[in-house]
């Protein structure tokens, strides 16, 4: 499941993301929309934007983890924006890491997954 408030990222990364083997279940625009699917989808895997309009990205998460209690193992925020500009709040979160959308990828999510089932966060 991708969330973004921009429809052309929107479409791009899933567009992407399928093409690499990743079945995209859905998508939302809003942390509302998000949470509204969530339950129903079952996403194995959430991509939230951390900047969605005027909502915090990472406020999504935590709502998503308050919601489906094993959202935040599931998490990757992703971002236009560089790590380091968000680095404190990313470690805060409960989202297992970060992909800038330019790096977005089938490889970049498995990589990120390996890594925190190691740590025994997934």
């Amino acid at each position: 499941m991708i969330v973004d408030d921009n429809p052309a990222v929107l479409r791009a990364a899933s567009e992407l993301l399928e093409g690499e083997g990743i079945a995209v279940v859905g998508v939302a625009a809003t942390g509302d929309e998000a949470l509204s699917q969530v339950e129903e989808l079952e996403p194995d895997v959430m991509l939230v934007d951390i900047v969605l309009g005027p909502e915090s990205g990472l406020d999504v998460v935590r709502r998503l983890v308050q919601r489906v209690d094993s959202a935040g193992s599931r998490t990757i925020l992703i971002s236009t924006h560089d790590e380091v500009d968000f680095a404190n709040l990313i470690a805060d979160s409960p989202a297992i890491g970060f992909l800038p959308k330019s790096d977005l990828s089938a490889k970049a999510i498995h990589r990120l997954l390996a890594r925190a089932q190691d740590e025994g966060r997934y």
